[in-house]
């Protein structure tokens, strides 16, 4: 993994608006003063007669992107997470979601990996807040590849979409020659018979490392990128329930409301096994370096590791 190329999905989220700008006409991109951070200012200056920068305002923001969408485009609202779906969660609720309009919320900067910014900023909320709209579609790229692929995805898509971006260099896993996004599909990153993670975004890469240490101690784990947390790859999950037994969810969100949330509630109703929630405890998070937050909150691969053994041995 060591020798992995690493891009943070922010730069990836500003690249493809840039890119697929010619391909979609009615594609427009809308952000709140942070233009720099969540990398839309690479879209603004390529075509600033499509970008609007609504002020520290994300609220009023999201009124505006609706009455676009309304008027037939395609927006991109772009904050950090914890400001579209934390401080503007009303407008998204009731302007967005209840009348399933086509926007589409660019929230980056989400999780513990925020880093310094510190807990008022490392919104581990987001993702449950999202999953209770109805009609809400949320998507979580595990890396540079995927979250490319998926904002074209979200173009294509008719409805309200919820994309999560880091703000820390995600290993790159995916080949872009053949790597292909299925809406609402997870995808088997490594086979395995004794037991299943399932991963989402940051930790997708920890979960793929936590397994190859895994392997070498005769533990075959199997590992799943669920990319798309709403709608979940049920049939996906199911089949990995049935045939390994026991699964492990990782994500850098609280586990109260989040993929493990989502997948303890499906295999709980289809297929009832042990599902252990590996995320953000209940607490908040608190500032400090990325990478030393990421492992003092468990989220890496040697605690992925040493929970499978412990989850194994019960």
């Amino acid at each position: 993994m060591a020798d992995v190329k690493k891009k943070a999905t922010r730069e990836s989220y500003g690249e493809a608006l840039t890119a697929l700008a010619e391909k979609y006409p009615e594609l427009v991109v809308l952000d709140a003063d942070l233009a720099a951070a969540t990398k839309t200012g690479i879209f603004k200056k390529a075509y600033p007669d499509r970008f609007f920068d609504c002020g520290i305002a994300e609220a009023n923001m999201m009124g505006v992107a609706a009455g676009l969408a309304a008027a037939g485009k395609i927006p991109f609202a772009s904050t950090f997470a914890m400001f579209a779906a934390g401080r503007a969660y009303e407008i998204v609720r009731n302007s967005i979601g209840y009348p399933h309009l086509n926007v589409k919320i660019g929230a980056t900067h989400a999780g513990i990996s925020v880093g310094e910014d510190g807990a008022t900023h490392q919104c581990n909320e987001d993702i449950a807040l999202m999953r209770t709209i109805p009609g809400m579609t949320v998507i979580v790229p595990s890396d540079d590849t995927e979250a490319k692929a998926a904002v074209e995805a979200a173009i294509q898509h008719e409805g309200p979409v919820y994309m999560r971006f880091g703000r820390l260099a995600a290993p790159i896993l995916n080949d872009p020659a053949d790597y292909k996004f299925e809406w609402g599909k997870g995808i088997t990153m490594r086979d395995g018979k004794d037991i299943t993670i399932v991963a989402t975004g940051l930790m997708v890469a920890e979960a793929v490392a936590a397994a190859e240490t895994l392997a070498a101690e005769g533990i075959d784990a199997r590992v799943i990128n669920i990319h798309t947390i709403k709608p979940l790859d049920e049939e996906l999950i199911l089949k990995a329930a049935s045939e390994t037994g026991r699964i492990v969810t990782v994500e850098e969100h609280s586990i109260i409301g989040g993929l493990g949330s989502a997948v303890a509630d499906c295999v709980c109703a289809g297929c009832p096994v042990p599902v252990t929630k590996i995320g953000v405890n209940d607490e908040f998070g608190h500032s400090g370096p990325a990478v030393d937050l990421l492992k003092q909150f468990g989220l890496s691969a040697e605690n992925i590791t040493a929970t499978v053994k412990k989850v194994l041995n019960k």
